[in-house]
Formats: C-alpha cells, structure tokens, sequence
C-alpha cells in the first residue's frame, strides 16, 4: 500500500495545490479577455477572418515561447496523429464559438462552455470507461438542468446559434477527450503549436466563403491582444495542472462565469436575466461536485492500486 505523505511532503503538496489555484484563476481571465476582445472583434469582422489574423499574432507568439523553452528542434512531434486529432477538435471549437460569439451573450455562451465536463462524465460512464453513482448522475441532471436555464428552449431567445453553443461545448469536450491521447513525451507548447497551426489555416479556408472587412489600426491591436491573451492562458492552464491534484485545482475554472458576467456588463452593457444567473450556478456548482467526487474515487482507488 502506499505509505501516508509526511507533513513536508503534505506541505509542499498543499503549496503546488495554491500555485495550481492561482494558475487557474489567471487562466480563466485571459481566456475571458481573449474571447471579450475576440467579440469586439467579431462585430467588424466575419469569423474566418478573425480567426485567420488572431491565428497569425497566435503562431508567431506560440512559436516564440518554444524558442524560449527550447523545443523548436522538436517541431516534428506536433505533427503526431495524436496531436493531429486534437488540434482539429480544437479547430472545430474555434469555428463555432467565433461563429456563435456574434451573436450571443458572453454570460450565456460562457456558462453553456462550462457544461463539457458533465458532458465528458456522461461519455466516460456511457463507454463504461468509469462508473458513476447515484449522487454523480444527480449532479450531472442537476448541471443539464442549468444549461436547460440558460437556453430557455421554446422562448424567443432560443435560436440556431444557442444550439450551435450546445455543439461547441460538445466539441470542447471531445477536444478535452483526445487530449488523453496525445503521448507524454510531447510537450505541452508544442501542442499548443499545432492547435495554433490548425485554427490560422482554418481560418484562411473559411476566409474564402467571406468579405473581409478593411483593416484598422483598433481592429488589429484587438486581436493582437487577443492572441497573446489566449497564448497565455494556455501557457497558464498547463501551469495549473502540473504536480496539483486535480480534483482541488479544476472546479476554480468555473471563476470564468463570474467573470463573463463581469466582462459582459461592463463592455457590452449585457444584463443577464434570471434564468441565466440561476443555470450559471447549477452548471458550475454541478461541475463542482462532480469533480469532487472524481477526486474521492481517486483516493478510493489509490490503495487497490498500490496492493
């Protein structure tokens, strides 16, 4: 069996779990930055074109943190089949949330996002890949029901593009999936690479069913901004899940959602109703909880493992 941690080795875990914490509350904001500055964006522009121009800034800042990690000699392994599959998930999770960020609330798109995980339990139960109890499946029904909230089917607010969300958290999730896949022995910014790779040249063949809008001095130094935000919150969301226990870290990403409600009334005047607010907290305390008790499973299993 495995023997119990020492109070030094409880201390230095304890303080990987904090750093974990922190990673991933700065993760969260820049990605809600990225996607407040690629929604200003998108009020000028089609989606394939910003995609194409944030994925430009993206590669060359991508590129320069492997150069400063040293690991440009290793370009070769981004273009793995494992990594492949990957960076055209996340190519396809670009395509719909540019495409929906138009024309949705950053609050209500947000909070559908954070629905992936239960997604991903659900497919992991389904496949048989893990079991699931009685209090798991309460909560995932209890998160549906949030996404349920802030959908609102059957009212006027319930469109094409409030589906296509639904598919984007879909597709989040299968990204999340694959990314199990891809072999320890590629390191994290090479990935993150390919995705970039991937996205710009997605971009430039959605570009070709588009009418670009002209170019302004404002429009590029917003997806400028855009890329390096995004460049840092993958460079931080790796941060967060490095030597942590998981189980603690993850249920923080849920921070995001206070903060596109933040981010949506102060930039975009965007007042999200009741029902809203209300999903929002089911999906992220459901979320929560399911992480929760992932972490209890995990700490159930670790002695069976070891004997």
């Amino acid at each position: 069996m495995t023997a119990p941690l020492t109070p030094d080795a409880e201390a230095l875990q304890a303080a990987r779990n904090r750093r974990g914490i922190a990673a991933m509350v700065v993760a969260m904001a820049l990605f809600i930055t990225t996607d407040t500055l690629s929604k200003l964006a998108r009020a000028d522009m089609p989606p394939g074109q910003v995609m194409t121009l944030r994925g430009v800034f993206a590669l060359v800042f991508a590129l320069g943190l492997a150069a400063a990690m040293g690991e440009l000699p290793r370009l070769p392994l981004a273009f793995r089949p494992p990594v492949l599959r990957r960076a055209m998930a996340e190519l396809a999770v670009a395509m719909t949330f540019l495409t929906v960020l138009g024309h949705l609330p950053l609050a209500d798109l947000t909070a559908i996002g954070q629905s992936a995980p239960l997604m991903i339990a659900v497919y992991l139960a389904v496949s048989g890949t893990e079991v699931m109890g009685w209090r798991r499946w309460a909560s995932v029904a209890v998160g549906f029901a949030g996404v349920l909230l802030v959908l609102k089917p059957g009212a006027q607010s319930f469109n094409a593009y409030t589906a296509l969300a639904v598919v984007c958290a879909m597709l989040v999730a299968a990204r999340d999936l694959l990314t199990r896949s891809v072999p320890r022995e590629v390191p994290s910014v090479l990935i993150l690479a390919a995705t970039t790779i991937s996205v710009l040249l997605g971009g430039l063949v959605m570009g070709l069913f588009e009418t670009w809008a002209p170019l302004t001095g404002r429009s590029l130094l917003i997806l400028a901004g855009a890329a390096l935000f995004v460049t840092g919150g993958n460079y931080f969301i790796i941060t967060a899940f490095r030597g942590v226990e998981v189980g603690v870290v993850a249920p923080f990403r849920y921070s995001v959602i206070v903060m596109a409600v933040l981010y949506g009334l102060a930039v975009f005047g965007e007042v999200p109703d009741l029902f809203t607010l209300v999903g929002a907290l089911l999906i992220g305390g459901s979320g929560a909880y399911t992480l929760h008790r992932e972490r209890v499973r995990a700490r159930e299993r670790a002695p069976q493992r070891a004997a």
